[in-house]
Formats: C-alpha cells, sequence, structure tokens
C-alpha cells in the first residue's frame, strides 16, 4: 500500500507506523484515517511483525482535527461522499471516524508502543488510549480539548480514558478541556513513563525488542485480547473461565513445549506458532 500522510516501515520484526504531515502537525485527516487503518491490517497480516509502534512526524504527534474546512469542520452532513464514508451505527447516524481508527488500534493482535513525541490533543490524545504502552517525550503535551470546542471526547474515549486513569482524572481532563504536560500526563496515569526527547524512540524500540526476542507471539496476542476483553467483565469467574480454556489450548501446543524445553536447556526460544495461523479461535471478538 502507498502511503500520503503516514509511513510505515518494518525492522527488525517491528513495525514503525508514523503520522506524517509534520507541516500541519500531523493533523488529523480522513486520508490518515484511512492510512492508519490499512496500516494495522498489515500489521496484523505480517507473522513477521511482532510490535508496532506508533509515533508522529517532526514536532507534534498529532495537533487532532484538521480545522481547514473551518467552522463545518464537525458537520458530518456537510462533507463530502468520500470523507463520510465511515458506515453507520446501529442508530443510523455516520460513524465517528477517530472511532474507527481507535477501534482498529484496539482490535490488533500485535502489541501497540505509543510514542509521543509532541502535542497530542483531540483525536491525537484519543487514538492513543488502546495502546498497550504509552511513552512521553519531555515535551510531548496532551489535551481533550472537546468540551473547548462544543463537542463531546470521541474515539471510544469514554469507554478507554475512565478504565486507564480513573472517573476523576478522566473527567477533570475532559470538563476543563486543558493541554497539560507529560509530568502530569504520567502522575494521572496516561502515560507510564518520561523520557528525554532524544531517547524516546529507542525506548520504544528496547521494549518491543523485549517481546520480540523473548516472547512467543500467540501468547501475546492472546494476553493482548484477555486483557483488553476483560475490563469490562462482571467479575473475576470471567477471566477465569477464558484463561482456563486458554490455558488448556495453548498448554498442549508447540509453543509451550519449546518455551519449557528453551528454558530447561538455557537457550533462546525458537516458538514456532503465527499469529494469523494459531491465534485461539475461542478467545472473545474485538471489537
Amino acid at each position: 500500500m502507498t502511503y500520503q500522510q503516514i509511513s510505515y516501515e518494518v525492522h527488525e520484526q517491528v513495525a514503525t507506523i508514523t503520522l506524517n504531515r509534520p507541516e500541519k502537525l500531523n493533523a488529523f485527516t480522513d486520508v490518515m484515517r484511512r492510512e492508519l487503518l490499512g496500516a494495522f491490517d498489515a500489521t496484523d497480516a505480517d507473522d513477521e511483525v511482532r510490535a508496532v509502534i506508533l509515533t508522529g512526524a517532526g514536532r507534534a504527534f498529532c495537533a487532532g482535527a484538521d480545522l481547514s474546512s473551518g467552522a463545518g469542520t464537525f458537520d458530518y452532513d456537510s462533507r463530502d461522499p468520500e470523507s463520510r464514508a465511515t458506515g453507520l451505527t446501529e442508530d443510523g447516524v455516520p460513524r465517528d471516524g477517530g472511532g474507527t481508527c481507535s477501534l482498529r488500534i484496539a482490535a490488533s493482535k500485535k502489541p501497540v508502543i505509543a510514542a509521543v513525541n509532541g502535542a497530542a490533543v483531540g483525536v491525537g490524545a484519543t487514538m492513543l488510549l488502546p495502546a498497550d504502552i504509552r511513552l512521553a517525550g519531555a515535551a510531548a503535551r496532551f489535551g481533550f480539548v472537546f468540551a473547548r470546542r462544543g463537542l463531546v471526547p470521541e474515539a471510544a474515549s469514554t469507554w478507554f480514558l475512565p478504565r486507564l486513569v480513573g472517573i476523576s482524572q478522566a473527567m477533570e481532563w475532559a470538563a476543563t478541556g486543558r493541554i497539560f504536560d507529560a509530568t502530569e500526563a504520567k502522575s494521572g496515569g496516561l502515560v507510564s513513563r518520561v523520557v528525554p526527547a532524544a531517547d524516546l524512540l529507542a525506548t520504544a524500540r528496547e521494549l518491543a525488542a523485549e517481546i520480540v526476542h523473548n516472547t512467543a507471539p500467540v501468547s501475546v496476542a492472546a494476553t493482548r485480547r484477555l486483557m483488553w476483553s476483560m475490563l469490562s467483565a462482571d467479575n473475576p469467574f470471567e477471566a477465569h473461565r477464558l484463561d482456563s480454556r486458554a490455558i488448556h489450548g495453548l498448554g498442549a501446543s508447540p509453543d509451550a513445549a519449546e518455551g519449557v524445553s528453551s528454558f530447561l536447556e538455557k537457550r533462546p526460544a525458537d516458538f514456532p506458532g503465527r499469529v494469523t495461523t494459531d491465534f485461539p479461535d475461542y478467545l472473545p471478538p474485538w471489537p
């Protein structure tokens, strides 16, 4: 696939997806949305890809929606048909474009590491939420600014954000719509680490390399699905039912045999399982 507004590269089994409109602070467009969907389709389909890094080019991660259409930017009914091609909800209204992107990231079978290199505002903040690990450069800034634009948080963030940071912190950021720095993002639980800007991508790549060199692809994919799915489970008994099924299924797999053998023989593991063919079909669909 040829990309116009993102870049996509794979190196040492890690795919790096970069929002690539630096002259516009990587402002989000429908072209970018469609390309992100295609990129995550590509990472899922490629068994050589073990982890995904999502970052931005230039001095921003994503400064939010492209507002060049002016006051009618968020009036979906006034848009041209191509930019409204997100499908309809069961209520018959156009699907929120940011939501189609965040749900595709959530559905990834590969772990996603967000490396926030600069401003992450509006959809630039909400698309981070389904990432598994979020790192921030020291210069990163965040903002759930929707109430300041007469909107509500989009991209399914009213589901993701309170689960990640708690309802009180989520409401503080959403109700004020203020821009906050990386230190506040870490103290609030939005990111796990703040690192010097020069070290951001290297840190993300080190984390990805830990996954690539030490874990079974199918195990990581199944773990990701279980973790996110169980956020909305009513009780731990549902988790126990599913992890029992997974332990039973994967415990008899060649991957489990290799994991134990390599440990006992004190050598690196060479897991034969592939996500495209061996992902457990009994795990809950997501989304």
